[in-house]
């Protein structure tokens, strides 16, 4: 009889053991609440972000592309969120605004990325605005592959009987609340694989009041709500075997007096990230973290696999996981341009690729050459253009654990000097 005991004792042992080391499933929620300065958010210092922020990271980035080049971008709502989702700037995505959208579908967003993996994952979409959906998104457009939402929470604020408009717009902040109590609750019970949650009322209540108490006041109240997403993602994470990746941000920071936004001033740039993930890499610093490198963060989370003409149009880098290379930039003399870039690790070898031909844009196939090799500690490489003349190039420095990309626009009127 003890000896069964002993045995029904290892066994439950070994069980437990079995349990621990198991694989969790992994999950990614991104939560964008529109319109809030970095400064603001750091003086407020709302408690449930920076809680999340206290179980991983948080810090400055920014939004805009890179100014005074081809990826400069505007710093309005949609034309952020839509860098987030796809991983690139305006130059590919082509949203320009938050009306008369014409999105460029070509460049996938990460809910296209997950609906095109090997095994099904389940995506959700919580939202005051149904054009984060139907247009940013594209679902059940053939440009998207006929893309379908698993559980779509949105269209509130075509419910004029529900929410009717109020004074300071304040049936958007109704409808922001209702978005996050239908994102706690399908987090809760329905544990999507990836999803979005969106809230739009702090954007109103700049605009109205700008920098004031009344916005401080309604950026904690919104902080509330993201509370209640947190809160069902730690109940997930305690009952179930599933390893969430939480990442809350802003679309775009704010103009000195908080009014407005849209402009490449500094503050107007300055967005923020607060994130769960313990372990972050040296792209989650200020000068390289910004929006477009949510989208590649998720994929290497999730463990997302890309065709190689979608990754090679990323404009963002992962900040989880190993970081190669950083800082891609390109400087022209005569018919050559010269690469050069930073590195985080001297020794691993990078591969120089180049196009002169942009036909990813139309929907087409790029042929991609293969025109070097070198150390990363290098941080140049010079490719020669001469036999190639074309107003555009791309280039795409590849190292073992990230990529990077780059564009050369040349002036069809300016030829390159005479080969000697």
């Amino acid at each position: 009889m003890r000896q069964l005991s002993i045995i029904c004792l290892l066994s439950l042992l070994c069980v437990g053991c079995s349990k621990k080391n198991e694989t969790k499933v992994r999950k990614a929620i991104f939560i964008i609440v529109d319109g809030i300065a970095a400064d603001n958010m750091e003086r407020l210092q709302p408690p449930c972000i920076f809680d999340i922020a206290k179980a991983g990271h948080y810090g400055r980035a920014y939004c805009g592309g890179k100014v005074s080049t081809y990826s400069q971008t505007p710093t309005v709502s949609a034309i952020g969120y839509t860098s987030i989702l796809t991983g690139t700037w305006m130059n590919k995505h082509n949203v320009r605004g938050n009306g008369n959208i014409e999105a460029n579908y070509n460049y996938w967003t990460i809910f296209r990325i997950a609906k095109e993996q090997e095994r099904p994952y389940k995506t959700a979409i919580f939202s005051s605005w149904t054009d984060n959906r139907t247009i940013l998104l594209g679902e059940g457009r053939p440009e998207t592959n006929n893309l379908k939402i698993d559980y779509v929470y949105d269209g509130y604020e075509l419910d004029t009987l529900q929410f009717p408009k109020q004074k300071d717009d304040l049936h958007i902040y109704a409808i922001d609340s209702l978005v996050c109590h239908k994102a706690a609750d399908c987090v809760r019970q329905d544990a999507p694989d990836l999803s979005w949650a969106y809230l739009w009322y702090t954007d109103d209540a700049y605009h109205l009041y700008g920098n004031s108490t009344y916005s401080d006041e309604y950026v904690l109240k919104e902080d509330a709500l993201i509370g209640k997403i947190w809160d069902a993602v730690q109940y997930r994470e305690q009952h179930f075997n599933e390893e969430w990746l939480v990442i809350v941000t802003t679309d775009h920071g704010r103009d000195i007096m908080g009014y407005s936004h849209g402009g490449q001033s500094d503050r107007e740039r300055t967005i923020w990230m607060a994130t769960n993930l313990k372990q972050v890499n040296k792209q989650f610093t200020p000068a390289s973290l910004s929006h477009v490198d949510i989208n590649p963060t998720i994929c290497r989370f999730m463990g997302f696999k890309l065709p190689k003409d979608v990754s090679f149009e990323m404009d963002g880098t992962s900040f989880y996981g190993k970081r190669d290379i950083y800082d891609l930039n390109i400087y022209n003399y005569e018919d050559k341009a010269i690469l050069s870039w930073q590195a985080d690790d001297s020794e691993t070898m990078v591969d120089i690729y180049m196009t002169p031909t942009n036909l990813f844009k139309e929907g087409g196939k790029d042929t991609w050459q293969h025109v070097g090799t070198t150390r990363a500690g290098n941080k140049q490489f010079t490719v020669d253009l001469h036999d190639v003349p074309s107003t555009i190039y791309k280039f795409e420095v590849v190292a073992p654990n990230n990529q990077l990309t780059i564009w050369d626009i040349r002036d069809p009127n300016r030829p390159f000097a005479p080969k000697k």
